[in-house]
């Protein structure tokens, strides 16, 4: 079974009203090569009203970067599910290594705010990851089974029917390292087997992207593999030649 890839540029703490224009305009001009490819930007708070007008009625899917636990109250600065909604935003991140690490985000934290974000009709994409001093001494699985069961233990196995899980090296992350293709599909098959032994219907069809400094480069290689269904893109998403091109590696 081949699931329909996806790639999400993640701009992180990036734009502004001219870049994203010009940005957004480059990518609806080049949908030729990439029509099997599901294709999303994750902007910051402040543009979700000016990316969700530029790509109203289009095929570009809009994201959002986190999200709030809390539906409504006092959470000062806080951003709830449903008023991402209210811009029409299809994903979510939950859980990016840079939440998980500058912001100490645990995975129940994680886990609540995946259940906020499906429990608004939107698709969260789960970040899981592993720092390079966990790679370095084996416990990579361990790590990402660890945060991938604070969700199946809460929500159940059904909860992944409607999300996207991003397998996001930590020590691959912005460093200009990657995991091997091999290596990556070698954890991306060990994630999938993981919801397997609990449904192995809903595993088939769970869409598992890489996201540790996938280039225009090294993107054909990493999508080829039969467990890699797409890629979540930090930098190289901010350049509309770079992002195009790994999308149209994607298309396959």
């Amino acid at each position: 079974m081949r699931r329909q890839p996806l790639v999400a540029g993640n701009w992180k703490m990036n734009g502004s009203l001219s870049a994203n224009q010009a940005l957004v305009a480059a990518l609806l001009a080049s949908r030729q090569g990439m029509e099997q490819v599901e294709i999303a930007v994750c902007v910051p708070y402040p543009y979700l009203d000016q990316v969700s007008r530029l790509v109203q009625g289009s095929w570009l899917a809009l994201g959002a970067q986190d999200v709030s636990a809390h539906a409504a109250g006092a959470y000062t600065g806080e951003v709830a599910a449903g008023m991402l909604q209210d811009f029409a935003c299809r994903y979510v991140i939950v859980g990016h290594s840079e939440r998980r690490t500058l912001h100490a985000e645990t995975d129940v934290l994680v886990s609540a705010k995946f259940a906020a974000v499906q429990g608004a009709g939107m698709v969260p994409v789960l970040c899981l990851g592993e720092t390079l001093a966990e790679h370095q001494a084996g416990a990579t699985l361990a790590v990402l089974f660890r945060q991938l069961d604070a969700v199946l233990a809460e929500h159940g196995v059904g909860a992944m029917t409607s999300c996207v899980l991003a397998y996001e090296p930590v020590w691959a992350i912005g460093t200009g390292l990657s995991a091997s293709p091999g290596q990556a599909q070698e954890v991306h098959q060990a994630l999938r087997r993981h919801v397997a032994a609990l449904d192995e219907q809903v595993a088939a069809g769970l869409q598992i992207v890489y996201g540790g400094s996938v280039k225009a480069d090294n993107a054909a290689q990493l999508f080829a593999q039969p467990d890699i269904d797409g890629g979540l893109i930090g930098g190289a998403s901010l350049n509309a030649k770079d992002f195009l091109a790994i999308c149209q590696a994607a298309n396959y």
